[in-house]
């Protein structure tokens, strides 16, 4: 008897996991999300002062259609849908809100822009929409209490200040400091920590404060009113557009200062060739991509992958874009999260698995990687400085890491 019932009992638990199996198994959805697709989208600025971004759009929708022809992710097409915002946040307000309610995208992936990403936050953290990778370093957006749902990209503004800071204070520590920086949350993020790194010296050091909007013509006069403060250190925390400007200007009137440019404005071909080769020589910025224009990448396997892939897929942007491999980075790290998601392509599920990354990508910088935890949704925290030569920019510092 007892034998018998131990058989029925293992006859009912096989016929109980036999049904349980295809419940386990079975596929979940969130909205834009099918057997057949995966729906994204984002929104960048195609026209506007800030256009040069849209490079890295541009990039990330080439990547997407090199996957789409190999089979796509887990046999579903990416359908990346881009819309233009102009760099301007009751546009943005607009199209996102098309993006999420119109064409019912599963998440959002890299929109740009701080004052832009600002007017949208609330909005698709009350709908529960991932917000990844966004185009922005404002430290507001690594706040996992208030924005559960949001993520950067960008290393933090404010920590990137603080390295340019501390540099300034170990090689030229009675330094007079001019700054040029954005009228929004950009620009006083930058501000902020550039500031904290020159600790209690700030005040002294700091000989004069400009600032511009996005929709100024141009900066000439902000820069004339640097020269004649007498700064000997040049601080732009600008976009491209007008990190040329500064540079141009500053070189026509002949004043030749220390220049440094944060990394958001520095794209050689967004900032340095428009201001001119021999006028932006000797710039410091800091970067964590690799630039495809340093031979020290030329037989790395990952670079002419990228170079290939340029070729074919995106041969619209300039190989000299800092936006280019950004884009690609982009796309390589939404396909692993993707791909890390299986079956379970819910909002919920792409939230959990972009609160537990921990990845490699093929154009970031040695030693630095995307991490995040749920209480730190930076993805990368780690950047190097690099100096512009006149043709490229040339590492010249370990990897420094972010608090």
């Amino acid at each position: 008897m007892a034998w018998s019932n131990r058989a029925t009992a293992v006859a009912l638990t096989a016929a109980t996991l036999a049904l349980a199996s295809p419940a386990l198994a079975q596929k979940q959805y969130g909205p834009g999300a099918s057997d057949t697709e995966i729906k994204i989208g984002t929104t960048t600025p195609y026209s506007g002062p800030a256009s040069a971004y849209s490079a890295g759009a541009v990039s990330a929708t080439a990547y997407f259609t090199m996957i789409n022809e190999q089979g796509g992710v887990n046999g579903r097409k990416i359908n990346f849908i881009s819309l233009d915002d102009a760099y301007s946040p009751p546009k943005t307000v607009e199209q996102i809100r098309r993006l999420i309610e119109s064409d019912e995208v599963l998440f959002l992936v890299n929109p740009v822009g701080t004052a832009t990403n600002m007017a949208v936050v609330k909005y698709i953290n009350q709908k529960q929409v991932p917000h990844l990778f966004i185009g922005t370093g404002a430290t507001v957006f690594n706040d996992p209490e208030h924005y559960p749902w949001t993520m950067s990209w960008t290393p933090h503004y404010a920590s990137e200040g603080e390295i340019y800071a501390k540099y300034i204070l170990s090689t030229k520590p009675d330094a007079k400091i001019g700054i040029l920086a954005q009228n929004d949350d950009l620009g006083r993020d930058y501000l902020l920590g550039f500031k904290r790194g020159l600790g209690d010296k700030a005040a002294s050091m700091i000989v004069s404060m400009q600032a511009y909007n996005t929709t100024d013509p141009t900066v000439d006069s902000q820069v004339v009113s640097l020269k004649t403060a007498g700064a000997d250190v040049f601080f732009m925390a600008t976009i491209p557009k007008f990190s040329a400007q500064a540079i141009r200007k500053a070189y026509d009137i002949d004043w030749h200062p220390q220049e440094i440019v944060v990394s958001v404005g520095s794209s050689i071909a967004g900032a340095i060739k428009p201001a001119g080769f021999d006028a932006a020589k000797g710039i410091i910025s800091a970067a964590y991509q690799k630039d495809p224009a340093d031979p020290q990448w030329k037989d790395d396997p990952a670079m002419q992958a990228w170079n290939v892939w340029m070729d074919k897929y995106n041969p619209r942007v300039n190989k000299s874009d800092y936006y280019a491999p950004y884009g690609y980075n982009i796309g390589y790290a939404v396909v692993q999260l993707l791909k890390q998601c299986g079956d379970n392509l819910t909002r919920e599920n792409i939230m959990k698995q972009a609160s537990h990354l921990d990845m490699e990508l093929p154009l970031l910088l040695p030693g630095i990687r995307l991490k995040t935890t749920p209480t730190d949704l930076r993805p990368i925290k780690q950047m190097r400085l690099v100096r512009f030569d006149g043709s490229r920019y040339v590492l010249f510092s370990d990897v420094l890491a972010s608090d």
